[in-house]
This record gives C-alpha cells, sequence and structure tokens, in this order.
C-alpha cells in the first residue's frame, strides 16, 4: 500500500478480526473544507482506512503470503466528520472466507462515535508478493505493530 491510512494495528485475533488506529494531521494533503469552511476527512478515505485494516487482518493471518484487494461492498453509511487532530478507531471482522475472497464487516470511530460502518466488503484474495516485496510488508507490519522504530 502506497498510501497508508492507518499507523498502528492495536489488535488482530487470527483471522477473524483486527483493530487499528489512524492519528489525523492538519498537515496532511487530503481535508476537504465543509459548507462552513471547517476541515474534513474525505469519507472515501475513511473508508479506504477501514479497507487497508481489512487488508493487514488478512496479511497477518497469512504470515504476510496474503492480501485482500477490494471488489465490491453492500453497504456504506457515513454517520460523521473526522477533523483535524482526531484519532480514527478502524475495526473489521471476517463474516466468511475462503481461499479466494473474504466478506469482511467494518467501522470507524471517534472516540465512541461511529464515523463510518461498512457492511459486506467483498474482497480477493491473491498473493502478497504481487503487489508489493515481501521486505517491504514485513517492515511495515513491524511497523504497524510497534516492533520497530521508525527511522
Amino acid at each position: 500500500m502506497r498510501f497508508h491510512l492507518i499507523d498502528r494495528i492495536d489488535d488482530w485475533v487470527g483471522d477473524t478480526g483486527a483493530r487499528a488506529r489512524k492519528l489525523t494531521s492538519v498537515t496532511e494533503d487530503y481535508w476537504l473544507r465543509d459548507d462552513s469552511g471547517r476541515l474534513t476527512m474525505p469519507s472515501t478515505l475513511v473508508l479506504e482506512a477501514v479497507c487497508q485494516t481489512a487488508s493487514w487482518l488478512v496479511l497477518l493471518s497469512s504470515g504476510l503470503h496474503r492480501r485482500a484487494t477490494l471488489l465490491g461492498m453492500d453497504e456504506v453509511v457515513c454517520h460523521g466528520d473526522v477533523v483535524p487532530g482526531d484519532v480514527l478507531h478502524l475495526e473489521v471482522s471476517v463474516r466468511s472466507a475462503a481461499d479466494t475472497a473474504a466478506v469482511i464487516d467494518g467501522a470507524a470511530r471517534v472516540d465512541r462515535r461511529p464515523v463510518l460502518t461498512a457492511s459486506g466488503i467483498l474482497c480477493g484474495i491473491s498473493d502478497a508478493d504481487a503487489l508489493e516485496h515481501a521486505e517491504a510488508i514485513e517492515r511495515m507490519a513491524r511497523l504497524l505493530r510497534g516492533r520497530e522504530l521508525v527511522a
């Protein structure tokens, strides 16, 4: 993933679920101004953060050998805004999985306030090294799990 929208993987439970987070900063490039002039994170990027959490769940559960790629989803509901300085808490859970595909549900919250829910995220499962070098995946996994200092 070249556009990383998660900073830390807080927890992952086998091949069933994961929790991650993103600390937002006003210095990032993606902010949009709403009608009142307030900066907000585009909901498409909040959804991307949920999907990246799902991809890391598949990666970690497969020993970094398999990766999820988005194929489609049933429903996405935006509940609120994310503003600079918010900590975005991301959670995904596997509804069903096979060798070549998985269906995952996910949510994003700020504090305890829901900002986005996504259900029926359909992911294709493929070899991870087809998209990125194994060394880069391993290093990023260590960084996200807090097992390596950022140089």
